[in-house]
């Protein structure tokens, strides 16, 4: 069944022939209308009054778009060491552009590296699988799970068997001389 039938211009479609064009062309016909208008819930003369910005002793980054911060921010982690650096240099630019978002991708690696270095700099070790989430992996992503076991062994053994190599090259130089 043709639903679309051309007319004279090849670029131009018959659009009275598709079932449903146009069903929002008409204001009074708006399925939306009784959504937006809000007066019934609260009446004409209630207006919105802004809540009171919330006091922090955080610096919080805001993006250049925004003309005023948000009522509530989070305050648990507020940026610092390399990944602060990078976090701040990131909101430099608009959320439009790309840099930003890389920015704040490498800032987001890094402070992870910085959280392993802080726990093992205060005598924690740090659980690294359970906080990869292992066993939410394990119960439903089993492949995946296997997939990446094995490719961390073939990177080991990789990495062993060149270092072996390596030693015996060095070992083998030394006895040349």
């Amino acid at each position: 069944m043709n639903l679309v039938r051309k007319t004279e211009s090849p670029a131009l479609f018959d659009t009275s022939t598709i079932p449903g064009w146009g069903v929002d062309a008409d204001p009074r016909n708006d399925p939306t209308y009784p959504m937006r208008d809000q007066t019934q819930d609260h009446g004409l003369t209630r207006q919105w009054d802004r809540p009171p910005i919330q006091r922090t002793d955080v610096e919080i980054l805001q993006s250049i778009e925004h003309v005023r911060r948000p009522a509530v921010v989070g305050t648990s982690t507020p940026p610092s060491g390399l990944s602060g650096v990078l976090r701040r240099l990131a909101f430099r630019w608009s959320e439009s552009n790309w840099l930003h978002w890389l920015l704040l991708l490498g800032a987001d690696r890094i402070n992870v590296v910085e959280g392993v270095v802080d726990d093992l700099a205060h005598a924690k070790l740090p659980n690294i699988p359970g906080e990869m989430g292992i066993r939410a992996e394990l119960a439903h992503n089993k492949r995946g799970f296997a997939t990446k076991v094995a490719v961390v062994a073939g990177l080991t053994l990789t990495v062993a068997l060149l270092a072996r190599r390596g030693s015996a090259q060095r070992i083998e130089d030394a006895g040349e001389r």
